[in-house]
């Protein structure tokens, strides 16, 4: 679904990047955000179950939920990557397209969702407060602001698909809105 006008009349201001660019930075960004900073945080409380420096084996079953939740990215960011065409990808706008296949068929939203099954895999595996915190930090303002927000701008970029796909789609997992 192609849209090209925002509810002003007017194009929203895009910056594109090369995809090569993309496909280098979006490492980088996943890695500090979903890697580094629950690292970082894990430094600041005691690490529960852990013994001699090392998880323990309840903590280790934290590492098939980074693994899921990663996996679930990835698919994400190629259905994205596959769905802008083109040479380069947009940064700061609302996308053109509407992806609506692969695990957008089961949740609106599959990036927060693996996102926050990274983060809940690296609170089981460090057994941290601090982890744990940043957490629900995290997934307090996904749900609280960004997610409405995001839904505000998808409704008045393509009308009607997005308010069929919402009706059709649950926000999250489980059963679709009731209509």
């Amino acid at each position: 679904m192609k849209g090209s006008r925002g509810p002003s009349g007017r194009s929203p201001r895009k910056v594109h990047l090369p995809r090569w660019i993309a496909l280098v930075v979006t490492p980088v960004v996943f890695l500090l955000g979903h890697v580094v900073l629950p690292q970082a945080l894990s430094e600041l409380s005691v690490h529960h179950g852990w013994t001699s420096g090392r998880p323990g084996w309840l903590n280790l079953l934290g590492i098939p939920l980074v693994a899921a939740g990663g996996a679930g990215l990835a698919w994400c960011l190629r259905l994205h990557f596959a769905s802008s065409g083109g040479s380069s990808v947009e940064i700061g706008a609302t996308q053109d397209y509407l992806v609506m296949r692969g695990p957008y068929r089961f949740t609106r939203n599959p990036v927060y969702l693996s996102g926050m099954v990274i983060w809940l895999g690296w609170v089981v595996i460090y057994g941290s407060l601090a982890v744990l915190i940043g957490f629900v930090v995290l997934w307090g303002s996904v749900i609280l602001f960004v997610v409405p927000w995001e839904e505000r701008k998808l409704e008045a970029r393509f009308g009607d698909a997005y308010l069929r796909y919402q009706r059709r789609v649950p926000r999250w997992l489980g059963n679709p809105p009731k209509p």
